[in-house]
C-alpha cells in the first residue's frame, strides 16, 4: 500500500467520524464496513479482547442517543433488518486498538487511514478555531471604529447646523 493511493480516501472517512457526548468516534458498523468484516465479527473480536476497550477507547449509545442518530442520519430502522443491540462507538484510541484485535494486513492499513483523517480533522478543527478568533478580533475592532465614526459624524453635524437666533437680554435697555 502507497501513501499515495489510500486504501480509503479522507472524505469517505471524514464522513463517518460523529461527535458524540463530546467525543469524536467511529460506529461499528462503519468501522466494519471499511475494515471489510461484518459488524458481528467486528464485536466478536472486541468482544473476546474487551480489556483492550476500556470506556475511554469505546462505548455503547444509549437508546436516545441511538434515535438522535437515526434521525439524523436515516440508518435502518428494527423492522427491516436493522439491529438487535445498540451500537458501539469507536474514539481514535479504540480504533487504533482495532487493528490489533482484528489481526489483517487490510485492518493495519485501514487504521492507517483512519487515524490520518483524525489527525486531519484534529488540523482542519485547530485551523478554523483559529479563524474564529482573528475574526471576533476584527469585529471588536470594527465596532470600536463605528462607534469612533458616529462620534466623528455628530461632531460634524453640530458644526454644520445654523447658529441658533441670538436670544434677547434680559433686563432694561434704552430706546435707541
Amino acid at each position: 500500500m502507497t501513501e499515495n493511493s489510500p486504501l480509503v480516501p479522507f472524505d469517505e472517512i471524514g464522513k463517518r467520524i460523529l461527535l458524540i457526548r463530546g467525543r469524536r468516534v467511529m460506529l461499528d458498523s462503519d468501522l466494519a464496513s471499511l475494515y471489510g468484516v461484518t459488524t458481528g465479527r467486528l464485536n466478536q473480536q472486541v468482544s473476546r479482547n474487551i480489556g483492550r476497550f476500556p470506556d475511554d477507547f469505546m462505548f455503547r449509545l444509549s437508546q436516545e442517543e441511538y434515535s438522535a442518530l437515526m434521525l439524523q442520519n436515516a440508518t435502518s430502522k428494527k423492522g427491516r433488518g436493522g439491529r438487535r443491540k445498540l451500537p458501539s462507538v469507536f474514539t481514535q484510541e479504540g480504533v487504533s486498538m482495532l487493528s490489533g484485535v482484528l489481526q489483517s494486513e487490510r485492518a493495519i492499513d485501514v487504521n492507517i487511514a483512519i487515524m490520518r483523517a483524525f489527525v486531519r480533522l484534529r488540523q482542519m478543527i485547530s485551523m478554523n478555531a483559529e479563524l474564529a478568533a482573528k475574526l471576533a478580533e476584527l469585529e471588536r475592532k470594527i465596532e470600536k471604529h463605528d462607534r469612533s465614526i458616529r462620534t466623528l459624524f455628530q461632531a460634524i453635524r453640530q458644526l454644520m447646523a445654523p447658529p441658533a437666533p441670538p436670544r434677547p437680554r434680559i433686563g432694561f435697555r434704552p430706546d435707541p
